[in-house]
């Protein structure tokens, strides 16, 4: 296992959308174990995804303090319900975080580590992370989806970012 860099706005592959995985093997496997690795590197961080570690494949790893890890891959979100105004920040735009909208609670379908079909009812942090690290798999960054634009700002260092 390894800690990956972490890509930085304006690299390239934060915007592309992201490749189907189309068979969990052993390289899907490694790749896995290092994002876990990077994530829990970066103190306070509930989310990775693979382009944020220059990787354009659909698996993502959140690390909600306290719960099990969870790895999906060829995640997507298939139903979104309510609406909330959340701050936000990210790993690959550190120093920053916004405020935009996030659903109340979103489903969502993929696969787990063993490719197995899993579908995750989430609210709260759960429900935002997962939200915030599909969008990366569509190349989509949360400053896309600012309520305004002077919302962002520059934050001090023990802030936590998603």
């Amino acid at each position: 296992m390894a800690v990956l860099p972490i890509r930085i706005v304006p690299d390239p592959v934060l915007r592309q959308k992201t490749k189907r995985v189309t068979g969990i093997d052993k390289s899907i496997r490694k790749l896995v174990a290092d994002m876990r690795e990077t994530l829990h590197a970066e103190e306070g961080r509930v989310g990775l995804a693979a382009p944020q570690v220059g990787v354009s494949l659909r698996v993502t790893v959140i690390g909600i303090p306290d719960e099990e890890d969870i790895v999906l891959i060829n995640g997507e979100v298939v139903r979104r319900k309510g609406q909330r105004l959340v701050s936000e920040g990210c790993l690959s735009i550190p120093g920053y975080i916004g405020e935009l909208y996030r659903a109340e609670s979103v489903t969502v379908k993929g696969l787990d580590i063993n490719g197995k079909e899993i579908r995750i009812k989430a609210e709260g942090l759960l429900s935002q992370a997962l939200e915030h690290e599909i969008d990366h798999l569509d190349g989509v960054l949360y400053i896309d989806k600012l309520e305004k634009p002077d919302s962002l700002r520059k934050i001090q260092p023990e802030e936590v970012e998603i």
